[in-house]
């Protein structure tokens, strides 16, 4: 099986770069993506079943691996919520989908967001780790805009080995993330 095109770019020339802008004694050092977890919110699905079903197949179209649902902790009455209802859909992405899913993420999907001006660079969480909101499941090409009936939106998080926000921030901007030209801070 091939190497993913990002996994060599780090390799290449993301770890070299980086240890020099950050004065790394080791390439050990270096941050690097370790896992990107995707989460979908259903909480609509409370009235209507389907709709986890429907998430599960487009997060699992989206990512190439099998997703998962969330299921409630404790039941909330004002919501008709009881415990252990399905009202979400996740996936963890490792190794070589991480990296082609990145990919897709980047150089097909982003571009066709509309009015797309970068994605914000303040959601960084102080430890390294970037959460990216996606309005509409749409921007994928794997989902059929025909077969939609409901549009959704979806939390890509991003876990990385960085210690700080700036690491994590020059890391995924050597990849290629497409952060806004804002002041990161």
């Amino acid at each position: 099986m091939a190497t993913p095109r990002l996994k060599e770019k780090y390799v290449k020339e993301i770890v070299p770069a980086l240890k020099d802008k950050f004065q790394y004694s080791s390439v050990m050092q270096v941050p690097k993506i370790e896992k990107i977890s995707i989460n979908k919110g259903m909480g609509i699905a409370v009235t209507d079943k389907k709709l986890i079903d429907v998430a599960l197949e487009e997060i699992t179209a989206i990512t190439g691996q099998k997703a998962v649902a969330t299921k409630s902790k404790k039941a909330i009455s004002n919501f008709k919520l009881r415990e252990d209802m399905p009202i979400g859909v996740k996936v963890t992405l490792r190794g070589t989908k991480m990296y082609e899913f990145l990919d897709r993420l980047m150089s097909i999907a982003l571009p066709r967001v509309r009015d797309f001006r970068g994605i914000n660079p303040k959601g960084f969480d102080g430890r390294g780790n970037y959460t990216l909101g996606v309005k509409e499941q749409i921007i994928f090409p794997e989902i059929s805009i025909d077969k939609v009936n409901k549009i959704s939106g979806m939390d890509i998080t991003f876990v990385t080995t960085a210690q700080t926000d700036e690491e994590s921030y020059e890391l995924l901007k050597a990849f290629g993330m497409p952060f806004a030209n804002a002041n990161k801070n």
